[in-house]
């Protein structure tokens, strides 16, 4: 474990362990480094695997103007310790707003990056759901704001795309409402009010999704209604985007299914690490046929 400190001055926590390619974790808004305890296990056994914790989430620091918040300066945080720990070009893993963060650092340095993994990203982005989400974020980091994260924790984590973890394992979802309730409430209406309300739609990037060429794996719970619509235009408009859908599942993917949240990762990671991961043809109009990654 260690200290990253930022660009603009700002210290964050980060995890590591194993040797190897480096892996990079990042967390989404209700968890913390914490929450990448199943992928810690399992990957550090092949891979270099790093997780910190975003600014505004203790043991990291938490700026008090929520104008230092933002969907990119969490993408310059990310990048911040992908120099800082010196790593070679890694995979990033990011689950919903940790997605956000790792896409757009493999948008503005796709040097950086070996493999992309977008798990649960892009809620907020519906068109017809945009200014609702934006008015229930700013209501939400309100009540953060006046009741406490502690208080806040129970409600937040029973939301409909967060009940499928507590049905399927209790202890595991008792152990996410205890981390959540330990965050810092002004981190969290910050991060809500600055990086979540703020950031872009996945539709506005569609032109730099389609020039993307880096592989790409998303993966969505299929009860994760606001992520879906998100997921399959992910798909079809990253030229090398695989996509995985859990079943019977909800936002929190790599804690309520680890197995399969692990396995599909490992079979990812192998295909890129031996160059077999492979992109749509652009001449097919139904994407099926494929060409090497290498092809022209």
């Amino acid at each position: 474990m260690g200290w990253v400190t930022t660009s603009d001055g700002v210290r964050l926590f980060y995890l590591e362990r194993g040797q190897g390619v480096p892996l990079v974790l990042v967390h989404e808004f209700a968890d913390d480094y914490r929450g990448w305890a199943p992928q810690l296990t399992a990957f550090s056994r092949r891979y270099r695997v790093v997780a910190y914790n975003a600014r505004g989430y203790p043991p990291s620091e938490v700026p008090e103007a929520v104008e230092r918040y933002s969907q990119q300066r969490a993408a310059d945080d990310l990048h911040d310790v992908l120099v800082g720990l010196d790593l070679p070009p890694a995979h990033l893993c990011g689950i919903s707003m940790g997605g956000y963060a790792a896409l757009h650092v493999a948008l503005q340095h796709r040097e950086r990056v070996r493999s992309l993994v977008l798990a649960g990203t892009g809620y907020g982005s519906s068109p017809a759901e945009r200014e609702k989400f934006q008015a229930d974020i700013e209501a939400t980091a309100r009540r953060i704001l006046s009741e406490g994260m502690a208080s806040v924790a129970q409600w937040y984590a029973r939301g409909p795309t967060r009940v499928q973890f507590e049905a399927k394992d209790p202890d595991g979802f008792q152990a996410f409402v205890a981390r959540l309730a330990e965050h810092s409430t002004l981190g969290s209406a910050n991060t809500f009010l600055g990086v979540q309300k703020e950031r872009p739609s996945v539709f506005a990037l569609k032109d730099q999704l389609a020039a993307l060429d880096l592989p790409v794996l998303i993966i969505v719970g299929d009860e994760d209604d606001p992520c879906l619509e998100p997921a399959l235009f992910l798909k079809r408009t990253l030229p090398r985007a695989g996509l995985v859908i859990l079943p019977k599942s909800g936002h929190a993917l790599n804690l309520e299914e680890p197995a399969q949240f692990n396995a599909a990762l490992l079979d990812f990671f192998a295909q890129v690490d031996a160059g077999r991961w492979e992109r749509r043809d652009p001449r097919s109009q139904t994407g099926s046929a494929i060409l090497p990654a290498n092809a022209t």
